[in-house]
């Protein structure tokens, strides 16, 4: 395994991820405790989780994930050997999380004593805000439309209520989930200007069909040093190429839940065929090509993968054992002119 200093942080985490919003849903907790000693015996110290997970989300599992996670952590006593993220759900019609979903002082303080009770902690190394308080584009939205916010809570208030918790050792640094170049520089003027925590790290959805963030967060992770935690590497999977020719795999994510469809428009899956087909060309495997391509981006902090088995969790953590030939990126880099973009 290789491991990575989070910039502006004390957190040195592996360079793969072990994502785990299928626990609860696709994944019994014994199977999800399988997965949690596997990645563990591999080197891997960095688990992402949410308090809405898991995925699709609804009122009766949800908080499963972080309850698996937090059985597995007292039953294992490898709390102080893991980095541990979670999430707090932003404003969406979730009212069986909480009645009002705004990023505000009730809400975050209420939201990281109900993860902390779930994960059996009294620490969250990574809290991060699972998408802004404010309107605008994420899970795959596209034109953007201006809509005023009326909610009254700021970024300025949601750092000040995050700043308390990091003072009462609830949560030792910050991170923003699906967010903009805007969100992040405001976020990052806002703590130096009132001395608050700075934001150390953004997870979004990176990936050769979505490459989105190289338009302007890449540079903010260059200059400020606020890098990526890479989410849906393998775009729900599609980059395997299993979907192809109107495939539906048993079992599989996006077989199981139609409501995942960002990556399946005409020019995604003509991208995916592509890439799939370079993948064969090179003697490579699609889903390790893809899962190297997001590991070896300079930006990328962490890969967050997921899988539903070991089998998949075993090709997925080897992909850091491969490095793609100037040869493969280029090949790599024409699909990417030809489909710019298909599935931001």
């Amino acid at each position: 395994m290789k491991y990575h200093r989070i910039p502006h942080s004390s957190l040195d985490v592996s360079k793969i991820c072990l994502g785990t919003m299928t626990f609860g849903e696709q994944n019994t907790e014994a199977e999800a405790h399988s997965q949690l000693d596997f990645a563990f015996e591999r080197g891997i110290n960095f688990i992402d989780t949410a308090e809405m997970y898991p995925v699709p989300p609804n009122k009766t599992s949800q908080g499963l994930t972080e309850t698996y996670i937090g059985n597995w952590l007292e039953k294992t006593g490898l709390r102080s050997k893991v980095v541990l993220a979670t999430k707090i759900a932003g404003p969406r019609n979730l009212p069986y999380i909480r009645d009002n979903m705004a990023l505000d002082h009730r809400n975050i303080h209420d939201a990281v004593d109900a993860s902390l009770m779930r994960l059996k902690t009294d620490y969250i190394d990574l809290y991060q805000l699972h998408w802004p308080q404010r309107e605008t584009n994420c899970f795959g939205q596209l034109n953007y439309e201006y809509k005023e916010d009326n909610s009254g809570v700021t970024i300025l208030d949601t750092l000040e209520a995050l700043a308390e918790l990091q003072r009462a050792g609830k949560i030792r640094y910050i991170g923003l989930s699906n967010e903009t170049p805007w969100g992040v520089m405001s976020f990052l003027k806002l703590a130096e200007k009132h001395n608050l925590p700075r934001v150390v790290s953004i997870q979004n959805p990176y990936n050769l069909l979505n490459r989105s963030f190289e338009v302007g967060l890449s540079e903010i992770s260059h200059q400020e040093g606020v890098e990526l935690l890479a989410y849906s590497p393998l775009a729900f999977g599609t980059l395997s190429g299993k979907y192809l020719n109107d495939a539906k795999p048993a079992g599989a994510r996006c077989t199981l839940f139609e409501r995942f469809s960002r990556y399946f428009n005409p020019q995604g899956v003509a991208a995916t065929q592509a890439y799939v087909d370079i993948a064969h060309k090179h003697g490579l495997d699609p889903a390790q090509m893809a899962l190297a391509f997001v590991n070896q981006r300079p930006f990328v902090a962490s890969n967050i993968i997921g899988a539903t088995n070991l089998d998949q969790l075993d090709a997925n953590i080897k992909s850091l054992d491969l490095c793609l030939t100037e040869d493969v990126l280029q090949d790599l880099a024409q699909v990417g002119v030809q489909y710019s973009n298909p599935c931001p």
